[in-house]
């Protein structure tokens, strides 16, 4: 990478941006960071990353903080369970997808690369997910629905020439930002003070875990090596709840015995909490659409992103444990 090679970063302050602009800007990259929050950027107090003020839905802030850079990592997102709003998903998801493309075009980079989630693809079923398989007609969540259909558009932009390609990360954890977007991570620690004692059903269903250095890695695997137009799934291992959990028990010496919690009971509750949320404004931490979800298999495959740029995928095992380690250092 060239020392004055300039890459702007939309979602600087975020779980998975702010890794990105930190390991950048460590190899000589000169980042310019979109952030809204001042707060926020404290993470980026680095002399390589410049901090530029602006908005995904403010073209005129997103194309002056790109001024000069050849790459853009398009990794902002409204990533919640419940947006006050119904349109707040739709405006920064698509049509934040949709300006940070037509500022790249304007202002000359190079390469794009978008960060979407797997969450666009349906559960497995008889079938491992890939890149290939199709979505479903419908999203179980407004996030999942709003990033199907800002990767539309970002393949409709691929096909007219436009440099720019798609990673799919799974179930991101490990160091780093204890916000919404590493959620597995907060899970993971209320787990380990056994605070979190409940399994989805019997605990059988199926999900995906990557390691945050792995899903940071396989981004900028991904600019350097990604093809225009493809998707690139940054996952990890498959793995139960209950194998998950008993995972953790063993990794941070005392498991927990789990309380198994049926579809019904779990549904009941975040309806409950979504008419607080209506109500009062109170944020819930389910909705109906997440615990339909999260009571699916999602079992995938990030073969692909192996093959073709170098994906490394890191064991589970020494995964959680980097995490815990990290939790123990952290205050409460």
């Amino acid at each position: 990478m060239s020392l004055t090679q300039k890459v702007f970063i939309s979602g600087a302050t975020g779980f998975i941006g702010s890794k990105i602009a930190i390991k950048l800007a460590g190899k000589g990259a000169i980042i310019h960071a979109l952030y809204r929050s001042r707060e926020k950027t404290k993470i980026l107090n680095q002399p390589n990353i410049k901090l530029f003020r602006g908005d995904l839905t403010d073209p005129e802030s997103i194309q002056k903080a790109m001024f000069g850079c050849c790459q853009a990592y398009h990794v902002a997102a409204l990533a919640d369970v419940w947006a006050k709003d119904p349109d707040a998903m739709y405006r920064s998801n698509v049509t934040g997808t949709q300006n940070v493309i037509r500022a790249a075009l304007e202002t000359g980079i190079k390469k794009i690369v978008h960060t979407s989630t797997a969450g666009v693809f349906s559960p497995s079923c008889d079938c491992v997910i890939d890149e290939n398989c199709p979505a479903g007609p419908s999203h179980f969540t407004e996030y999942d629905q709003s990033k199907a259909i800002a990767e539309d558009y970002v393949l409709k932009m691929a096909r007219q020439g436009v440099n720019i390609v798609t990673v799919n990360p799974t179930r991101v954890f490990g160091p780093g930002l204890m916000n919404r977007s590493n959620c597995i991570t907060i899970l993971m620690k209320l787990y380990r003070e056994g605070k979190w004692r409940f399994l989805p059903e019997n605990g059988k269903n199926i999900g995906n875990y990557a390691f945050i250095e792995d899903v940071v890695e396989g981004h900028i695997a991904a600019m350097e090596k990604g093809r225009a137009g493809e998707r690139y799934i940054l996952g990890g291992e498959n793995i139960s709840y209950h194998d998950f959990f008993n995972l953790l028990g063993a990794i941070g010496g005392k498991k927990q015995s789990m309380i198994k919690v049926p579809l019904f009971f779990m549904l009941r509750i975040s309806n409950t909490a979504v008419f607080l949320a209506n109500t009062f404004g109170l944020r819930p931490a389910l909705t109906p659409q997440l615990v339909r979800k999260i009571h699916q298999n999602w079992e995938v495959s990030s073969a692909k992103a192996v093959r073709e740029i170098g994906y490394q995928i890191t064991p589970l095992e020494t995964a959680v444990k980097i995490t815990f380690d990290w939790l123990k250092t952290i205050k409460n």
